[in-house]
């Protein structure tokens, strides 16, 4: 006989900086955190975007319309040498992590695939595998010059025992159409790893969870200038003290109640245990993709589908 589904889970968000550039040292880190959280109970442990091996804030790599620099070329290099391959003895290290403790681990990483970097987002189970990983769709703005477009392939959607798990990243989360892709996944545990440290991101946080009736857990990082390297050109910021990411990690529940954060101003690991009963509530007088979704006059497509620039073997 199969176990009980369990109706409350505890989780966690992880409030901290990586250390920007350096690969090993962000795995480190990510590993002790993941060991703190579930010292403290958790069983679903969530990391901001760009966690390994860090987001470039205030670099702009030499970059104007119409020209490049060398050594812009050079600072590009360097991050996509840091970037991690998926599978690899990095994603192997953080698995280690997550089976050493039980738990699902979701965590941003910046993913090398040829000579495109990715902004990505893993999911690990409690037995150490790798189950899945989402790129994101639409970097934005600088983003563009330094990341590559993901595909419909990664809209990942993983099965737990607290329900379907998934991740939009960043100003994803104001792509309505996507927002309705995920919430037609079922998703119950909505993670979004951010960037976005303004204080206007904690209301989109908690429209996502009432449109989606969805709990969400929204990682932010925390970091000041002085995190990167010193040969790193680093634009934003007066002083080495300056900070440049100011958190606002929160939980929510999927009524819009904040149930953890928004943590401001320092490195944190924010809390809450969920009544999973809450998502069958909230159902009940709202369900984008069912009941209040009206198909006869809206209909969403979706491809999910691989896009290779190179199809088929090519002939010498």
């Amino acid at each position: 006989m199969s176990a009980p589904t369990p109706h409350t889970v505890h989780v966690a968000v992880v409030q901290a900086g990586s250390v920007p550039f350096d690969t090993e040292a962000c795995v480190s880190k990510a590993c002790t955190l993941i060991a703190e959280a579930a010292a403290n109970g958790a069983k679903v442990v969530v990391f901001p975007e760009a966690f390994v091996p860090g987001y470039p804030k205030g670099v702009n790599y030499g970059l104007v319309v119409g020209t490049r620099d060398p050594l812009g070329r050079e600072e590009f290099r360097q991050y996509l040498e840091a970037a991690i391959a998926v599978p690899g003895p990095q994603t192997q290290r953080l698995g280690e992590a997550a089976a050493a403790h039980g738990c699902h681990v979701v965590v941003g990483v910046i993913e090398q695939d040829g000579g495109t970097c990715y902004c990505t987002v893993l999911f690990f189970g409690p037995d150490g595998a790798l189950l899945g990983k989402h790129r994101k769709l639409m970097p934005t703005a600088m983003e563009r010059m330094i990341w590559g477009f993901g595909d419909g392939s990664t809209l990942t959607a993983i099965d737990s025992p607290y329900g379907v798990i998934g991740s939009v990243i960043c100003w994803e989360n104001y792509m309505p159409m996507l927002r309705m892709a995920m919430y037609a996944k079922g998703v119950a545990l909505y993670c979004a790893p951010t960037a976005d440290d303004r204080d206007t991101w904690i209301a989109t946080m908690q429209h996502v969870a009432m449109e989606g009736r969805c709990f969400v857990l929204s990682a932010c990082q925390f970091f000041r200038k002085s995190d990167f390297p010193a040969s790193l050109r680093v634009s934003l910021g007066d002083t080495p003290d300056a900070v440049l990411m100011r958190g606002g990690s929160a939980i929510i529940n999927p009524l819009g109640k904040v149930l953890a954060g928004p943590h401001f101003g320092s490195e944190t690991i924010l809390y809450a245990t969920l009544d999973l009963h809450d998502i069958g509530r909230g159902k009940f007088d709202f369900d984008a993709t069912g009941h209040y979704s009206r198909p006869d006059v809206f209909q969403l497509s979706v491809n999910e589908s691989v896009q290779s620039a190179v199809v088929g073997k090519p002939h010498f």
